[in-house]
């Protein structure tokens, strides 16, 4: 708490909110990256075998993973193998329960790329507001006073630019992520579904 109190003093409170929304968009942007590019990793090893159709492919397909991607990829060979009308309205919809979670965080990322340098402004506003009124308020004005004022508003500026551009990056990284991971799992459920000639260990015994 006293740690935070000295920073604000020495930032300003808008700093303060900067810096945590910066610490938030780092953990969103490392954790969504990671978990990507693990999921797209695990999705080309399972159907690199899919596609050389060696031997257990089907129960790399069909059997249990934590994988979204291959998650949907199962789904539509378990369920919409045989009378799929619409096979790309389906991959969206499973695509959009499987991530999410994803899609929340992108969200998240792209309102603080948003909101950081209109913090950063305000910031800006305050810190010279601070200034005006220490001049306004005395014949002389402490230097002191004045330099404080002019640095939170110069930081808060640099703060909010400095948290925007890389998370705005991220963004569009991590979406064009995932927009590349919806056009596999509508190519891959096609392919699928031509490729399994036979049903799927579990939908057969449930049959």
């Amino acid at each position: 708490m006293e740690f935070l109190l000295t920073l604000a003093g020495f930032i300003g409170p808008i700093g303060v909110i900067l810096v945590v929304l910066g610490c938030i968009a780092t953990y969103l942007c490392l954790r969504n990256g990671i978990y990507l590019h693990l999921v797209g990793r695990d999705f080309c090893r399972r159907f690199d075998n899919l596609g050389n159709r060696q031997q257990g492919y089907i129960d790399e397909l069909c059997g249990a993973t934590t994988n979204p991607l291959t998650q949907i990829v199962a789904s539509v060979v378990k369920t919409h193998a045989e009378h799929s009308q619409d096979l790309r309205a389906e991959v969206a919809y499973l695509f959009h329960r499987n991530f999410e979670r994803v899609n929340k965080h992108v969200t998240y990322l792209r309102l603080i790329a948003v909101i950081s340098p209109l913090l950063g402004l305000m910031g800006t506003m305050v810190g010279m507001v601070r200034v005006f009124q220490e001049i306004a308020a005395s014949a002389v004005p402490q230097q002191d006073m004045l330099a404080a004022g002019i640095w939170e508003a110069i930081l808060t500026t640099i703060l909010g630019l400095g948290i925007a551009v890389p998370t705005l990056v991220f963004y569009y990284v991590l979406s064009l992520k995932l927009k590349g991971f919806r056009i596999e799992a509508i190519e891959h459920s096609y392919r699928a579904v031509e490729l399994l000639d036979v049903r799927c260990p579990v939908e057969r015994e449930a049959s």
